[in-house]
């Protein structure tokens, strides 16, 4: 499979090389643009205020740009977090995406986005302060009435970014678990 691997608001930090670099032990083909062209933060304000001086249409085009070259062949985007959000909306505009793999959050839906079955996981933390009962419920059923193909995956107790060991929300039960099942998705597709 062809992953394009979307960091969160901390930058690209060396969890999402690793998780990569997992990926690639599991014989999938993955990038990992750097939205943030280098800027790495030790906290989620931080990030999120970069995040927000750059503006979101910019990072948009950044990732746009940087899946582009690979479309063709039928990417599956997936994201941390911010870089769910942004796999999610480049999934849902690319009709020859494989597959939508979404850690630790999601995004808005555009009232019109339509998709053909695509297969979507999504594994996010229970309760998260980012992606709480309520907005999940209505992703749910925007995604379904988009034509997506959704599970959902939640990690009672684990803090928001439990996959990156850096972290103080890391929850090594929760990522193991969470990776083991990934895996068996993208095997799927």
């Amino acid at each position: 499979m062809n992953i394009m691997l979307f960091h969160s608001t901390y930058g690209l930090r060396p969890a999402v090389r690793a998780a990569a670099d997992r990926l690639r032990a599991a014989g999938h083909e993955v990038w990992t643009p750097d939205l943030f062209e280098g800027q790495t933060f030790e906290t989620v304000e931080d990030g999120m205020e970069f995040k927000e001086r750059i503006g979101k249409d910019e990072l948009l085009k950044r990732a746009v740009l940087a899946a582009a070259p690979y479309s063709e062949r039928g990417l599956v985007y997936a994201g941390f977090s911010f870089g769910a959000s942004v796999a999610q909306t480049l999934a849902l505009g690319d009709d020859k995406a494989r597959g939508l793999l979404l850690l630790h959050g999601t995004s808005d839906i555009a009232a019109n986005a339509a998709v053909d079955e695509l297969p979507v996981q999504l594994h996010v933390a229970e309760p998260d302060q980012f992606e709480t009962d309520d907005w999940l419920s209505s992703w749910y059923l925007q995604m379904g009435r988009a034509g997506a193909d959704v599970e959902v995956y939640r990690y009672a107790g684990a803090g928001h970014l439990y996959t990156d060991p850096d972290l103080p929300d890391y929850d090594e039960e929760a990522a193991e678990a969470t990776w083991r099942v990934a895996l068996g998705f993208l095997d799927s597709l």
